[in-house]
């Protein structure tokens, strides 16, 4: 049977992924958990969420999936924090005999997990009419994480994967600061990168793959492969853990994205990859976010943001000018898109005004006052305006991305980028 979860944590606490560490421990005495649990991501833009949005899927061979299902309910109103208000649990149940046919109703459901909004009724309505076991508390707001996990686990061939490492604090260092060895984390990201990424950010000087919340996390490492970021895990010098749990995920594939044809068709709350052409010089406002318009060829045009957190990525974008042809990857939220991601397609020649050259000794002529052109001291020849000359721009054609300290889950890093058609800058 495959089991998907979904909505037990809160702002304040818990975390749904260690509910399942705890599951694929607890359920060997009714079976054998099959393959890695996994871990899905989905929207990142639904105002609903918690924090990451993920959802859970295990796979269980087992000869009593009555006692499954009723340990798991147990086990989820034991631990979920239902006194927060956003927290919904759904959990749902698919028996082997309905494998196939489930396998395509839910791998449609998963896709618009993760790129589009579902409602609550959608989800329970795909319940009711495929006749699918559930569970959902309060509003039940968690089936729709949790049927997307079961399509993801019906569908692994069809999807890319990544693997991310989870270690869990001891309970009784919930909601304490989180002691670290930071040098430590370096060393880890020094011997395994580029197969795991977003460990530390090197240029901010940050560990970027422990949490600050109160969850039981205690850090996560995200790699190609189980054998990779059990390795960078190894190396990790910390408090120690309860237990730990290998999942495979969705994160760092931008299986959120959309292709838009034109800016006509973003809708807030989803997230897309789009071409255009820069339409003013980027600002910078209030709190330090940079903010410029790209217009398409339809002359529609969506604002696009650096926002502070992305750090040094908000210099590359301040370099932009009107005319560049860019596409950008990113999620849209108050008809601004949050840039993820940069190609630079091509730069827009840039000009300056400058005193006209001497034509004999080639020293620049200065002005011989207004409106009376400009004159050569030395070889006194003359000329009537000033020229314009093309500045060299300090930009190069490329793909970029922000830094590690501000990449969102989904957001797939340079470095698993095979392309051999553009100059790759992976952030550091």
């Amino acid at each position: 049977m495959i089991i998907g979860i979904d909505d037990t944590d809160s702002n304040e606490g818990m975390c749904t992924t260690y509910l399942g560490a705890l599951l694929i421990e607890e359920l060997q005495a009714y079976g054998t958990v099959e393959d890695c649990p996994l871990l899905v991501r989905l929207n990142p833009t639904i105002p609903y969420k918690t924090r990451g949005n993920a959802a859970i899927a295990l796979k269980l061979k087992t000869d009593c999936p009555e006692r499954v299902i009723t340990h798991i309910i147990s086990r989820i109103k034991e631990l979920s924090r239902m006194e927060c208000e956003k927290t919904n649990p759904g959990t749902v149940f698919i028996l082997e005999k309905d494998y196939k046919r489930f396998k395509p109703v839910l791998r449609d459901f998963l896709e618009k997990a993760v790129r589009n909004v579902i409602e609550i009724k959608e989800a329970k309505s795909l319940i009711s009419e495929y006749g699918v076991f559930s569970k959902g508390f309060k509003n039940g707001r968690g089936l729709i994480g949790a049927l997307a996990a079961c399509g993801a686990m019906l569908n692994l061939e069809e999807w890319d994967c990544t693997f991310e490492y989870l270690a869990y604090r001891q309970k009784e260092r919930w909601g304490t600061p989180r002691e670290i060895e930071m040098k430590s984390f370096l060393e880890a990201d020094r011997i395994t990168y580029p197969q795991t990424w977003d460990t530390v950010d090197l240029t901010n000087r940050l560990v970027v793959c422990v949490p600050r919340s109160a969850d039981p996390v205690l850090f996560g490492i995200r790699g190609e492969n189980p054998d990779i970021v059990t390795e960078a895990a190894s190396l990790i010098r910390a408090e120690p853990i309860e237990r730990f749990a290998v999942y495979r995920t969705n994160q760092g594939t931008d299986m959120h994205l959309l292709s838009a044809v034109n800016l006509s068709e973003i809708q807030n709350m989803h997230s897309y990859r789009l071409k255009g052409t820069v339409s003013a010089v980027p600002k910078t406002i209030l709190g330090g976010h940079v903010i410029f318009p790209i217009r398409d060829q339809e002359g529609n045009e969506i604002d696009c943001a650096a926002f502070e957190p992305t750090k040094n990525f908000r210099l590359l974008i301040r370099k932009l000018r009107p005319g560049d042809r860019i596409v950008l990857s990113g999620s849209v939220s108050s008809g601004t898109l949050n840039i993820e991601k940069i190609e630079i397609k091509t730069l827009s020649p840039l000009y300056k005004e400058e005193n006209p050259k001497c034509p004999n000794c080639g020293k620049h002529m200065k002005s011989s006052g207004q409106a009376q052109g400009f004159r050569c001291k030395k070889c006194k020849t003359q000329a009537a305006s000033k020229i314009l000359h093309q500045v060299k721009r300090d930009l190069t054609v490329g793909l970029y991305e922000v830094p590690p300290c501000a990449r969102r889950h989904l957001a797939k890093p340079l470095v698993r980028e095979k392309r051999s058609d553009v100059d790759i800058h992976p952030a550091r």
